[in-house]
């Protein structure tokens, strides 16, 4: 079996597993089901494994067949991008590019990017993924993650592209109460909203200068986990909450929202794209990165 048949039939086989049918794996990949079948059957032989189960209505895989199939994947991934890897000197992007991000962030953010990712590389289309859940890279068959705050997996493989500010906010029919503030101890009668998605989102540390920080333990009144879950019900006066800058920006300035005690800073955030483990980092990947990271700067 040469190498490029024993390619091609890892790359039947996988189409199989992720559609569920042969009929459906011979459609994406434009060839007939016959070919298919006798290809992966094949491929069993060689393997001396039963790797599918078949059915009149689906095929499923066995245990062998499962563990088979993940080496499968990260191997034609690993082609792919090598393939890109060689010819990233005489082409731009091509492809599918597969990201995620933070909701909040991806639509603010991450979409005006795209858009102009798409439009400077018409060859490369792009499959965005917005969710408050951090998705698994691999699992989801993504080549790329925009996160947003702090990092605590060591493994990952990341690069930090930008930062971002945490703003202390709350609607305008607050401002008679929020003039009164002096110092961050101030706010402990105050209802605030809290921010699920912040690592302590009832502990807040401030500092005004190099020698004075303030930290204070708020009680909520009002527990969400998605940031413009927080956004709207600040806006609606429930009551302070902590938003970051890309968030609460237009609302400073449009006067939707006040920023409380202004003087007094929140500890910065941190935005990385964090990558799959690979050797290769293919050039759709990191021609939307080198973008992304330009648009922040």
């Amino acid at each position: 079996m040469t190498g490029a048949s024993s390619l091609n039939r890892l790359a039947y086989f996988t189409a199989v597993v992720e559609t569920g049918s042969f009929t459906a794996a011979a459609e994406r990949l434009g060839i007939t089901k016959a070919v298919v079948s006798q290809q992966v059957a094949r491929l069993e032989s060689d393997c001396r494994t039963t790797l599918l189960v078949r059915s009149t209505r689906k095929v499923r895989t066995t245990e062998a067949g499962q563990q088979f199939y993940h080496r499968c994947a990260l191997i034609l991934k690993e082609a792919e991008e090598a393939f890109e890897e060689l010819s990233e000197t005489a082409s731009e992007p091509t492809g599918t590019l597969r990201l995620t991000a933070p909701f909040d962030y991806g639509i603010g953010v991450v979409v005006p990017a795209i858009t102009a990712f798409s439009q400077r590389y018409p060859q490369c289309k792009v499959e965005a993924h917005f969710s408050d859940q951090t998705l698994d890279l691999g699992a989801n068959d993504l080549d790329l993650s925009i996160r947003v705050g702090w990092i605590t997996e060591q493994h990952l493989q990341a690069r930090r592209i930008g930062e971002f500010a945490q703003r202390l906010v709350a609607g305008p029919q607050w401002q008679a109460r929020v003039d009164k503030l002096q110092a961050p101890a101030d706010l402990a009668d105050l209802p605030i909203v809290a921010n699920l998605a912040l690592r302590e989102p009832t502990r807040w540390v401030f500092a005004k200068d190099a020698s004075q920080r303030e930290t204070v333990e708020m009680k909520a009144s009002l527990s969400l986990n998605a940031t413009l879950a927080v956004r709207e019900a600040t806006l609606l006066g429930a009551g302070l909450s902590i938003l970051p800058d890309y968030v609460a920006e237009p609302d400073l300035q449009a006067g939707r929202l006040i920023e409380v005690l202004p003087q007094w800073s929140l500890p910065r955030g941190e935005i990385h794209a964090v990558f799959p483990t690979a050797r290769f980092r293919p050039v759709k990947v990191r021609a939307f990165i080198e973008l992304l990271a330009s648009r922040l700067a």
